[in-house]
């Protein structure tokens, strides 16, 4: 009986971090227009990992993800005219919608991503 309060806090936790599985679709407004980014997600638990994508950066692999909750964090490293660096990402769900930060070199940028299907 002991070990009642403890899976139902892992089986809680594995629920929270399935809602972010999946396919997620944001539009990013730049100087230069609109970019479309491509998140898909998947978590083992509370790690995530998976792919952005957008057509100036091709697809790139998520490092350093995790899910607390509704709560997520994780990081990209991007390739872009010879010069390697890392954006990071910390956002919050609310069912099929997403507000993300992202942070990288020069800013900070909001966006918000819907979940597709």
């Amino acid at each position: 009986m002991k070990w009642l309060p403890v899976l139902m806090m892992v089986f809680a936790l594995t629920l929270c971090a399935a809602d972010v599985a999946g396919t997620w679709k944001a539009t990013l407004e730049t100087p230069k227009g609109s970019l479309e980014n491509t998140f898909v997600f998947k978590t083992d638990g509370a790690k995530l990992f998976g792919t952005l994508s957008n057509e100036l950066l091709g697809e790139v692999p998520i490092s350093d993800g995790n899910v607390d909750g509704d709560n997520l964090s994780f990081n990209i490293t991007a390739l872009r005219d010879g010069n390697e660096y890392k954006v990071m990402y910390k956002g919050k769900m609310d069912g099929k919608e997403m507000k993300l930060t992202m942070t990288f070199p020069g800013g900070t940028m909001d966006l918000t991503a819907k979940k597709v299907g």
